[in-house]
């Protein structure tokens, strides 16, 4: 009986580990291209805006109202954070700009859009 559920346990630990990666590689989120870059933020806090409308905040869905919340904690946190912005190239501009708003809204002054290099 101690053996299968050893080996039960090893399977699920198998099958939640492989489930992040699956799920992470199920957003796709094609970013816009560019010939020059500023290089990566240390210590980046992430929103994704993904085309269909969705919202994740740190790798996390979320609303717009939890988006708010999690600035404004982070914020308390380190006050030197930097807010990293990935949109779909499909995501209109007033969207993302809207997001950036509600990040100076929140005290953030260092911010990127991230880009895909050509």
């Amino acid at each position: 009986m101690t053996p299968l559920v050893d080996v039960v346990l090893v399977l699920l630990i198998i099958l939640m580990v492989s489930s992040t990666y699956i799920v992470a590689q199920s957003l796709k989120v094609q970013l816009p291209k560019t010939h020059s870059t500023d290089g990566t933020a240390e210590k980046p806090a992430t929103v994704v805006l993904m085309k269909n409308g969705g919202m994740r905040w740190n790798d996390k869905d979320a609303t717009e109202e939890e988006l708010k919340a999690g600035l404004a904690e982070i914020m308390k946190a380190d006050a030197e954070t930097n807010l990293v912005v990935s949109a779909d190239k499909e995501v209109s501009h007033g969207r993302v700009v809207h997001v950036l708003d509600l990040a100076k809204l929140a005290g953030v002054t260092k911010f990127a859009i991230n880009v895909q290099a050509e």
